[in-house]
């Protein structure tokens, strides 16, 4: 079967993203280059562009991973309001989309994921289309990067209870740190910003997104 995945590309930007307040060009130009259904299971290619999120991996007895729909995603990457020289913490990579859509607004990525086939995944992904700027690194998601810290902005690639203080403690003077907290129908978008050494969140808008595993039961951040 051939699919325009070009055309549906046009269709999630036009019918999905635009429709839900996301006005900023960079971030709508990459949503438009980057090939998502290169970052999917074979089997979920034809269901790469429909306005769900959508499976990658399930282990037995473990929770699902999941590719963020693109009007939430969208949302908090505006959210972010990123620069082409920001460094970016890409929290849950995955497969690697939200990198690649990352390494298309900012001037670095580190591309954290705790899951190693996930990684492998992303790292062979992102090299075939020419992400130079992204580096794919393992590790606990919860503890985040610090040896490449503080960065300008962190982005986390799922629901979570809360903001681990871990993460909040690596974002720099003047970044931010963009989140969904609670799940389901509770789920809130938040922007922490850091200013004058001292951290504060704001709400921004609803979103109910998948959970990142994890974060189910941190203790989260405060202000």
């Amino acid at each position: 079967m051939n699919i325009d995945y070009s055309g549906q590309r046009v269709k999630m930007v036009d019918g999905q993203v635009r429709t839900t307040d996301v006005t900023d060009l960079a971030i709508l130009d990459a949503l438009l280059e980057i090939p998502r259904e290169e970052f999917v299971p074979e089997k979920s290619r034809a269901l790469a562009y429909t306005d769900e999120d959508i499976e990658l991996k399930r282990a037995p007895g473990q929770a699902g991973r999941f590719l963020m729909e693109s009007s939430p995603f969208a949302k908090l990457l505006q959210l972010a309001e990123i620069g082409k020289s920001d460094v970016v913490l890409d929290i849950g990579c995955a497969t690697g989309y939200s990198a690649a859509v990352l390494s298309r607004l900012s001037g670095q990525v580190i591309a954290l994921e705790s899951d190693p086939e996930l990684a492998k995944h992303a790292a062979e992904t992102l090299g075939t289309l020419g992400c130079d700027n992204v580096a794919v690194v393992e590790g606990n998601l919860r503890d985040g990067y610090p040896a490449e810290a503080p960065y300008d902005v962190i982005v986390i690639e799922g629901a979570v209870s809360s903001v681990p203080e871990t993460l909040v403690d690596q974002i720099k003077e003047g970044g931010r740190l963009v989140a969904v907290e609670g799940y389901g129908n509770a789920g809130k978008a938040r922007v922490y910003l850091k200013t004058g050494g001292k951290v504060t969140g704001r709400y921004a808008f609803n979103a109910a997104i998948k959970p990142l595993p994890g974060f189910e039961i941190a203790r989260g951040f405060e202000f």
